[in-house]
């Protein structure tokens, strides 16, 4: 982890509810190196964004209990005053939400919410601050900058919607940017130039970026390393080609088996993971993700339901998290 620009080490983030305590992120540890991609990938359910929550410092300290660290350039933020985490939030970090249209407010028009993120971190005058948020809209490729910043959210198309979300985020210059799920709810045209100018943008800026999302194909595009988080955990860390190529957790061969591809010819249907992830209240006893495994038979002495796996190397920067593991450096 020397030199991460973003270090997270032993997050863990539970809810208490009547029901029962949520255990939605339990003991994730990862880093980012200065001006690269890392992707968080997993199923609905699985952590993935309340991760990001946790690191944005956006989770109510009364609903969420939260212990670990996370640190940012050296600098601890679940130890740092709320107030400094908020003045670092949207300068030195900032955030893509899944929805555009219900992040943006509806009542007030694009460029003056742009003014305001600009105005809140830098001192500039209301006339400098529009100019910054009309040549924003113009690097993220909205076409007739000067006359869509006095437009409201619901006059945009939804990828109109996305890139202002994209200037919003990179318009104080931050460092870090996390994009929850950024191309979800558009087709797959407007999802390609969304992919293309985050990737376009990172490159002219040198932001470092976590990617959260459940699109394999998005991954493969833009990152350089890949978390699978599945029940609060994360079951396999490495770098892109050997999530692809070199799978070590059958949870992660489940999602690629699960997602067509174009480079082959396919007679047979798409394989997809038996069963539902599990509640993150009543957690399955050994490893999270044995209900569901087909490879649990390969395992003695039924150790998959009754002993959990440790994160355990399967070459230098690949861990995988499962018995299956061999626990020298490869996977059987």
């Amino acid at each position: 982890m020397t030199g991460a620009f973003l270090e997270v080490r032993d997050l863990h983030v539970d809810f208490p509810t009547d029901d029962g305590t949520v255990h939605a992120v339990a003991g994730a540890s990862f880093s980012v190196s200065p001006g690269s991609t890392m992707a968080i990938v997993g199923e609905s359910g699985s952590g993935k964004s309340v991760t990001a929550q946790a690191i944005m410092g956006l989770l109510n300290p009364r609903a969420a209990q939260v212990s670990g660290h996370v640190l940012l350039n050296g600098t601890d933020l679940l130890e740092c005053e709320p107030d400094d985490v908020r003045r670092m939030r949207g300068s030195v970090m900032s955030m893509i939400f899944q929805d555009p249209l219900s992040s943006l407010h509806p009542f007030y028009r694009i460029g003056d919410q742009l003014v305001e993120a600009v105005r809140v971190h830098q001192n500039v005058s209301k006339s400098q601050a529009r100019d910054m948020a009309i040549d924003g809209l113009r690097r993220v490729g909205i076409p007739a900058p000067e006359r869509r910043v006095d437009d409201y959210p619901h006059q945009l198309s939804g990828g109109m919607r996305q890139r202002v979300m994209i200037a919003m985020a990179l318009i104080n210059g931050p460092d870090l940017l996390i994009a929850d799920e950024p191309t979800t709810a558009l087709d797959v045209t407007v999802q390609a130039q969304i992919i293309d100018l985050m990737m376009e943008l990172q490159e002219q800026t040198g932001t470092t970026m976590v990617v959260i999302t459940h699109d394999l194909g998005v991954v493969a595009e833009m990152a350089k390393d890949v978390c699978v988080m599945y029940g609060g955990r994360i079951v396999e860390h490495g770098s892109t080609d050997d999530i692809y190529y070199r799978t070590s957790m059958p949870y992660t061969q489940g999602l690629l088996s699960s997602v067509p591809r174009l480079d082959e010819v396919r007679s047979e249907r798409l394989d997809p993971i038996p069963g539902n992830p599990p509640s993150l209240i009543r957690l399955p006893s050994g490893c999270v993700f044995h209900p569901r495994c087909r490879e649990r038979s390969r395992v003695e002495d039924d150790l998959c339901r009754t002993l959990e796996p440790e994160l355990l190397e399967v070459s230098p920067g690949h861990t995988a998290r499962c018995h299956l593991v061999d626990g020298t450096g490869g996977a059987p």
